[in-house]
């Protein structure tokens, strides 16, 4: 009786964490459509693009995501600022990762402010879930 509830548990626990990034993505689409009413679809290879694109910053230094999350979001980086280690950002290495919508909200908000000096949008924010989602 005790395995089958845990067994029980175990699942819904994997079910839930494969939920929160589908809800987030349903989440943005709908925050893309009142941000540009020809919004279509989340693109993974615009994600990517995202993900690797160097931005003059204000400081006069290139930044970009990959910058402290390496070119391999499988990899684990290290914070540019802190030289703290991050966690890869891939789901597939690290299973954390995209389960806690507020978490996501969290660092899309500061990471968003850091790299671009700005919020992200939700295209852009769709498109970098989707990018991570697809990485294998």
């Amino acid at each position: 009786m005790t395995r089958s509830l845990f067994l029980i548990a175990g699942l819904l626990a994997c079910s839930a964490a494969q939920a929160a990034p589908q809800e987030l993505l349903q989440s943005y689409a709908t925050q893309a459509k009142q941000e540009n009413p020809q919004f279509q679809a989340f693109s993974a290879t615009r994600g990517e693009q995202f993900y690797h694109a160097k931005r003059m910053h204000s400081s006069g230094k290139a930044q970009s995501c990959a910058a402290c999350h390496t070119d391999n979001p499988k990899s684990a980086g290290r914070n540019e600022k802190t030289g703290k280690e991050v966690l890869p950002l891939a789901p597939i290495a690290n299973k954390d990762r995209l389960t806690d919508p507020a978490k996501v909200e969290k660092w899309f908000k500061r990471n968003c402010q850091d790299v671009l000096e700005r919020a992200c949008t939700a295209q852009e924010k769709g498109d970098f879930l989707s990018y991570l989602l697809s990485v294998k």
